[in-house]
């Protein structure tokens, strides 16, 4: 069975800043919506039959600031119209049929890691469909990444170990000790200063993994950094506790469910998106042979 596990905030926000500010008649803002709606046509079309379930935080990460207080401390908060459609994006998965996931207090890298890891145990195919590096590291047989088209792009691209290993330079299995390395900007996760992807690439490769890294620092190129990586390993383990992924089990796997195409041309036409109620209907006639 495939079954697609969708960053829900990851892919609205893309949706956001990939889109105009458009808006329905009496001025809510529409733009993230259409896209958005695009992307599940989209998603839906791929890899039939399958079953989706779309991740969503909620309260922040109680696991990672616990950790470190600053995580994530950089991040504004979301602009206004982006709030203001959050919760017809979620209706719009629900009557997609398209299960709603989140918890209180746990982020949704480690709902989706849970349920991709549960998916392969049961032999099962998954599909997380997310930009966030972080996911690379789950990458596997029964696994693997689907990134959103970039601005001004259609294609979506797919990760597997090989498309890993060819856009960071390292395995799946690497990823973390990679990004406790390098950093991760967006997440106000600072790596050490200087060490870029290929100096950190090249330290996996001759080293294998971050313990080894910090414990054989007298023998990294270039030397200047050997002092720093040394006085610096309390920083890397934590970075690297902050990047490493903990699966959340206690989540059910998605059921199969059908569109709801009443309630999605109720939804389109109250939004006034002419375009997308036309997609829809040809979606319906092409995937469900039906005249809607």
């Amino acid at each position: 069975m495939n079954y697609f596990l969708i960053d829900g905030y990851n892919l609205g926000f893309r949706c956001f800043y990939a889109m105009p500010d458009l808006s329905r008649s009496d001025g809510f803002p529409t733009g993230a919506l259409h896209a958005f709606f695009a992307s599940l046509l989209k998603l839906s079309c791929m890899d039939t039959p399958h079953n989706t379930a779309v991740f969503f935080d909620k309260g922040g990460s109680k696991r990672h600031l616990e950790i470190y207080p600053e995580y994530k401390a950089n991040r504004s908060s979301p602009p206004d119209n982006f709030r203001r459609q959050l919760p017809s994006m979620k209706y719009l998965c629900e009557i997609f049929g398209m299960e709603s996931v989140e918890r209180e207090g746990i982020e949704a890298d480690d709902l989706i890691a849970g349920s991709a890891l549960k998916i392969k145990r049961d032999g099962g195919n998954a599909t997380i469909v997310s930009a966030d590096k972080d996911f690379a590291q789950l990458v596997s047989p029964h696994i693997r990444q689907l990134l959103p088209p970039k601005p001004r792009q259609k294609e979506w691209t797919e990760l597997d170990a090989i498309g890993v290993k060819t856009k960071f330079g390292v395995d799946p299995k690497q990823i973390p000790d990679f990004l406790a390395l390098v950093g991760d900007a967006s997440d106000n996760i600072p790596g050490i200063e200087g060490i870029g992807p290929k100096t950190a690439a090249k330290w996996l490769k001759d080293f294998g993994d971050l313990p080894s890294i910090i414990r054989r620092y007298d023998w990294l190129k270039p030397e200047k950094f050997r002092a720093i990586v040394r006085d610096s390993r309390d920083m890397l383990e934590r970075n690297l506790e902050l990047v490493r992924l903990e699966p959340f089990d206690d989540v059910p796997l998605p059921a199969s469910n059908t569109p709801n195409f009443g309630e999605l041309i109720n939804f389109l036409e109250e939004m006034e998106m002419k375009k997308s109620l036309s997609a829809l209907r040809k979606f319906a006639r092409e995937q469900f042979q039906t005249e809607i």
